[in-house]
């Protein structure tokens, strides 16, 4: 059995102060870059995922949840992971991260909500990095991936 690698990217999240672990074992993502309490994030990346490159080190607020491309061609229906996007609030940068295992499901939750009255210029700057923001004709399958189950399900139960 290894030995887990050394966690030197832990920090404290600057938006609400709480401290986040960058072990891979907990989040289950191997660069962790925002905080499984509020879920904003710090504007690291420029190019790829993990390369730390990005001048910016601006703060990312989460503005809304979209479904990684998915290759399966047998797949009916919406597929893929579950993604936060993200908004750098100095630059603007739009980026997508993936959920890490201990993020808050409630929170993105909380999320997606407030993604549903989003404005017409914030849309389209998604559509034209080709982000697909979700909707709420996606509610059912965001309640599934966050709880296992849809809304109906937890009304009845």
């Amino acid at each position: 059995m290894r030995a887990p690698r050394p966690t030197f990217g832990d920090f404290r999240c600057l938006h609400c102060s709480g401290p986040v672990s960058s072990l891979s074992q907990l989040s289950g993502v191997l660069n962790r870059n925002h905080c499984p309490y509020c879920l904003w994030s710090c504007h690291l990346d420029l190019f790829t995922s993990g390369d730390r490159l990005s001048a910016c080190k601006g703060p990312m607020r989460p503005i809304g949840l979209t479904l990684k491309k998915n290759r399966n061609k047998y797949q009916s229906g919406p597929g893929g992971e579950l993604m936060l996007i993200h908004e750098c609030v100095d630059c603007c940068t739009l980026s997508i991260n993936r959920i890490a295992a201990d993020d808050d499901p409630a929170t993105i939750l909380s999320i997606f909500e407030e993604s549903l009255s989003h404005g017409v210029s914030l849309q389209s700057r998604m559509i034209s990095q080709g982000i697909l923001l979700l909707t709420e004709e996606h509610a059912q399958l965001v309640h599934i991936r966050l709880f296992g189950r849809c809304v109906e399900a937890m009304s009845i139960a």
